[in-house]
């Protein structure tokens, strides 16, 4: 764990950059960069030790903000919802602004997306498959290009760079396979793709704390490239089949192509740098239930 340092946080109200920027106040100057647009986020990032700094990533003008952080952690994001050109302004262009503004950091972490990648059947995908075009493409278009862009720069100036391709977190906050169980509870079909079985490897918010914390102090120049996920592989179809054991429902799955390509990545060169995760799947989901709906008896399976 990191000490004593100044660090910045953008996404900081999201659910990966909340709790690393939650972890991380404890011991240390902790900056949160996120909109603001409601109170209540300012307040929570205050109740947490973390001091709120109200700055939009697509406005991108870092002008008022410090540049003498010694780690910086990228996850502010444009989901690509309003066209392709701003997603990748904001994602890629205003990233190397914004790396370039903190270029005294000791470590910078850049937060892609494990669906850059084009679907290579059923083998794991490593760092070195190439891009391909997903559901979502404006927005894996955007991280592919915010990569280059974060890269270039990085190399350039010799800052210290960790680029991380995030696959399926999961946790009290939300994510994947959340939105799964939301749909076992209200018994809606679940999409998946036809190419059986839908592996991931989720990872569960204690260990992506964990792991995000550890990309900050091994950024390298030249950058380290790295997925980040779970340790263990589990098919979405086995995974929504425990939960609904634990809560007493069968999942609804509806199989189309229309669904996302699996997206199960290879963790080999993650296990040789940031190390392994700690929490089982079977316990990660069983806690997330529990977090989400205090309400439910959870079974014993």
């Amino acid at each position: 764990m990191l000490r004593n340092e100044k660090i910045l946080v953008t996404g900081a109200t999201g659910k990966i950059g909340f709790p690393i920027a939650r972890a991380l106040a404890a011991e240390n100057e902790v900056w949160g960069l996120a909109r603001l647009r409601d109170p209540d986020t300012q307040a929570a990032l205050e109740s947490a030790g973390i001091r709120p700094v109200a700055l939009d990533i697509a406005a991108g003008d870092f002008s008022a903000l410090p540049a003498d952080f010694s780690y910086v952690f990228h996850a502010a994001v444009d989901p690509g919802e309003h066209g392709w050109r701003q997603c990748v302004t904001t994602n890629a262009h205003h990233s190397g602004n914004l790396l370039y503004h903190c270029r005294a950091a000791r470590g910078f972490v850049y937060c892609s997306t494990g669906s850059v990648y084009a679907y290579q059947g059923q083998r794991p995908l490593t760092e070195a498959d190439p891009p391909g075009v997903p559901l979502r493409a404006n927005y894996s278009f955007s991280k592919i290009a915010g990569e280059a862009v974060c890269e270039w720069v990085a190399r350039q100036f010799a800052i210290p760079l960790a680029i991380i391709r995030i696959c399926s977190t999961y946790g009290p906050l939300g994510g994947a396979p959340a939105d799964r169980l939301e749909a076992i509870l209200a018994r809606r079909p679940i999409r998946l793709h036809p190419d059986k079985p839908n592996n991931y490897c989720p990872v569960y918010e204690d260990d992506y704390v964990a792991l995000g914390i550890r990309a900050m102090e091994l950024a390298a120049s030249p950058p380290l490239l790295v997925n980040w996920a779970g340790s263990e592989t589990v098919s979405i179809e086995e995974y929504c089949n425990y939960m609904g054991e634990l809560v007493g429902i069968a999942p609804i799955f509806e199989y189309t192509p229309q669904a996302h390509t699996p997206l199960w990545p290879d963790v080999t060169h993650m296990h040789e740098t940031l190390g392994r995760t700690q929490v089982p799947w079977r316990e990660g989901m069983r806690r997330m239930i529990a977090a989400r709906h205090p309400e439910l008896t959870l079974r014993d399976v």
